[in-house]
């Protein structure tokens, strides 16, 4: 995929179930969570059954990223972004940037913040999320693992009632 061609956002398909699982356990990151392919496959079908938020990027008729959110998820008041993954082969061409920003303008519809956790080692996601406008607001220490702390970040959002 190169810069000057472009992918759709969309709802996810039930077809792109296994195209998400695969980043999601293709991904180093994920894998210090332990998430294997059997379970993030367990993980995005349960989902789509259960009508999750969660967006996808597709490029070329292939799923190349997902975003998924739920719109009063933090605190049963803001919007909150559980995961975001992109296929490594298509980093840095906009898809994540992207994908938040899809996710942020339905949310802005109920709430008028977002919020995310972001591992403590992750810190190229932390910049990331910063250029986004999102701020850190606290830490939550061996929350999904021991010795990992999350780092809780919000950002707020313009509502277009």
């Amino acid at each position: 995929m190169n810069s000057t061609e472009t992918f759709q956002i969309r709802p996810m398909q039930a077809d792109d179930i296994a195209a998400c699982a695969r980043i999601m356990a293709e991904n180093r990151l994920w894998q210090r969570y332990h998430v294997t392919p059997d379970t993030a496959l367990a993980r995005f079908e349960k989902a789509f059954n259960e009508k999750a938020s969660i967006l996808v990027a597709v490029f070329a008729n292939r799923t190349v990223g997902f975003c998924w959110y739920h719109p009063k998820g933090a605190f049963n008041r803001s919007g909150y972004i559980q995961l975001i993954g992109v296929d490594p082969d298509c980093k840095g061409q906009g898809i994540g940037k992207r994908l938040m920003l899809a996710a942020e303008e339905i949310v802005a519809l109920v709430s008028d913040d977002m919020f995310l956790t972001v591992s403590d080692f992750n810190t190229s996601a932390q910049a990331f999320y910063q250029k986004l406008g999102y701020d850190f607001v606290g830490e939550i220490p061996n929350y999904v693992q021991p010795n990992i702390t999350e780092k809780i970040m919000r950002k707020k959002l313009v509502r277009t009632e």
